[in-house]
């Protein structure tokens, strides 16, 4: 069934985008995954490195990384069972490092570095927001458009003013802009720039290669930039672990990443400061 009025390759192409997003941006399931990121690990030695997460909490996320197909689960003997990465979870690495990149770029910053894993959560979660990806989409193509032409295509068949809630929050967020009401819709700078991520997790969804992301047909030819704020919003933030992972390393190139995902849980970093706002002011 389609979910947009788009081309059919196109719908399936933010379905599956939309589904990714779904699967790896719950809370601390990027985390677990990155702990992960070497041999397999019996249970105990999983909790050690992610000790603030209770039996309660880390049992299940288990669970349902293995259902998505991200985690497998090996029984050795009865008294020996150990997870570790499926192939499918190893090829989802690279684009890790795009984000990053992305986040370093858009998102407002703090006043020291900000860990590379809370660049990943924040980004992840506006990207999740809903209707997010094919608004985004539906601008990428067209350049610009008016709220009820988004409507008619973002999402067929419901009361057309059912989009301006989704709308009005990308505005907020920074990858959507307008000049005012009744005024057309187009994406900033800061969504002109997801162009790699998009690709890459497009790539990474369809079961295809990591380089076939610089070709994608909607995100992967260049566009002029067009003028944006250089913030985005956010959520109010998840109280952070007692133990935090390291800054953010040296961005690299979109299109070759070297970045070496166990630098996330290198070695802990201080907690970020949040500064005080006035009421309604930007927040990450």
């Amino acid at each position: 069934m389609s979910l947009t009025g788009l081309p059919p390759d196109t719908d399936a192409d933010i379905a599956r985008v939309s589904e990714s997003l779904a699967m790896i941006t719950p809370r601390w399931n990027v985390r677990i995954l990155l702990a992960l990121s070497g041999p397999p690990l019996r249970y105990s030695e999983i909790a050690d490195k992610l000790s603030w997460l209770r039996d309660s909490q880390l049992h299940p996320k288990l669970r349902s990384l293995c259902d998505a197909g991200l985690m497998q689960r090996t029984e050795h003997d009865p008294r020996h069972v150990t997870y570790g990465h499926t192939d499918r979870t190893t090829t989802l690495l690279p684009t890790l490092p795009l984000i990053v990149t992305w986040a370093e770029q858009h998102l407002e910053q703090p006043e020291g570095p900000l860990p590379a894993i809370e660049q990943i959560e924040d980004s992840l979660t506006l990207l999740t927001r809903r209707h997010a990806a094919a608004i985004l989409w539906t601008l990428k193509i067209r350049g610009e458009s008016s709220g009820l032409a988004l409507a008619r295509t973002v999402m067929p068949g419901n009361e057309w003013t059912n989009i301006y809630p989704p709308l009005r929050q990308l505005v907020a967020d920074g990858l959507v802009d307008t000049d005012g009401t009744g005024q057309p819709y187009r994406l900033s700078t800061a969504g002109e720039g997801l162009g790699p991520v998009f690709g890459a997790l497009s790539a990474w969804s369809a079961g295809q290669p990591f380089a076939t992301a610089a070709r994608h047909p909607v995100w992967g030819p260049d566009h002029a930039a067009r003028p944006s704020r250089t913030w985005l919003s956010h959520q109010a933030r998840t109280p952070a672990p007692s133990t935090r992972p390291a800054p953010a390393p040296q961005k690299q190139p979109a299109h070759c990443p070297t970045w070496q995902s166990t630098d996330l849980f290198s070695h802990a970093a201080p907690a970020r400061p949040m500064p005080a706002l006035p009421i309604g002011g930007i927040r990450r």
